[in-house]
C-alpha cells in the first residue's frame, strides 16, 4: 500500500499582505486569486462579523509566517 500525503503548510503572505497577509496566505495555498479571498472575507465579515473577526484575529495570530 502506497501512502502519500499532502505535508504543504500554510503560511501568512509577507510580500502582497494588506493586513496581516491571512487572505494572502490562504489564497496561495488553495492557488485563487488574492482578490477573490478577499472579497470572500469582506462579504464574510458583512453575513457574519463576530464569527469572521475572531476567526481572522485567530488565524493572524497561529498561521506562521513565510521568511
Amino acid at each position: 500500500m502506497n501512502r502519500t500525503y499532502d505535508n504543504r503548510t500554510i503560511y501568512k503572505e509577507t510580500l502582497h499582505k494588506k493586513l496581516s497577509g491571512v487572505c494572502g496566505g490562504i489564497a496561495r495555498y488553495y492557488n485563487m486569486e488574492r482578490w477573490l479571498v478577499r472579497g470572500l472575507t469582506l462579504l464574510a465579515l458583512v453575513v457574519f462579523p463576530m464569527a469572521t473577526g475572531i476567526a481572522y484575529l485567530v488565524a493572524s495570530i497561529l498561521m506562521p509566517s513565510r521568511t
